[in-house]
């Protein structure tokens, strides 16, 4: 059943916000881009989860690698960034570049060429992927930005970071809706899973205490055409 999201005081459309002082585009397909630094981030791209599903015997539709370069490329034709940042979890394990179809490879260099590249180092793949061009690095500062896989356990300004997958929950009539989010206090941001395979975590779990200011905690949730500003006292568990 598909919901609409009706706009309240508490509920307002949002496509460009800030962090640490930093202009970006809060994108409804799950990225950020800052027209400043012509600079894009995507995070938890979790290519070839379905193939290393299959490996032990967990098998599942094998698309989840085309649908996410597709989504990827659209985005990619749509903004034409001079740097992308993969947040980690790029690959769903260290061996998924290498399993990867000699197509899927193709299109992925294709998006690579003529833009610096980089790969931030994830819990799932901590390793350089495996003959693919573009830097593998633990963090990136870039202008009051850094960006990182997993948030850091102690607040830093500019922080911006995936792992956590967040999605937010409101309820609007009796009814409940649930959607992948940004979650961010206007100092640091979490990005939500851009994979097409991969799950997501309430933004009041407590995987999130202390990441946030909870007075200034928003969530951008994704819709189908654009992103709605939820504020923390919208927010539901769940």
């Amino acid at each position: 059943m598909n919901f609409s999201l009706a706009r309240t005081s508490l509920i307002a459309d949002a496509d460009m916000i800030g962090i640490a002082g930093e202009r970006a585009v809060c994108d409804p397909r799950g990225v950020l881009y800052f027209p400043e630094l012509k600079l894009l981030a995507v995070s938890d791209l979790h290519l070839e989860k379905g193939s290393s599903f299959a490996r032990r015997g967990a098998l599942i539709p094998p698309y989840d690698t085309g649908a996410t370069l597709l989504r990827l490329q659209a985005v990619i034709s749509d903004y034409q960034p001079s740097i992308v940042i993969s947040l980690g979890d790029s690959f769903h394990d260290g061996g998924g570049a290498e399993r990867m179809h000699a197509s899927f490879r193709e299109r992925l260099e294709a998006l690579m060429a003529g833009r610096q590249w980089f790969w931030v180092a994830g819990n799932h793949d901590p390793e350089a992927p495996a003959d693919l061009p573009g830097e593998t690095v633990r963090e990136l500062a870039i202008g009051s930005l850094l960006f990182r896989h997993e948030p850091s356990k102690v607040r830093v300004e500019g922080e911006i970071a995936g792992h956590l997958h967040p999605c937010a929950r409101i309820v609007q009539r009796g009814r409940s809706v649930r959607r992948r989010c940004f979650a961010g206090d206007g100092g640091r941001m979490i990005m939500p899973a851009f994979g097409a395979y991969t799950g997501s975590l309430n933004v009041l779990d407590r995987a999130y205490a202390g990441l946030f200011r909870l007075e200034t905690l928003m969530a951008y949730m994704l819709g189908s055409d654009r992103i709605f500003a939820i504020s923390r006292p919208m927010l539901r568990p769940g």
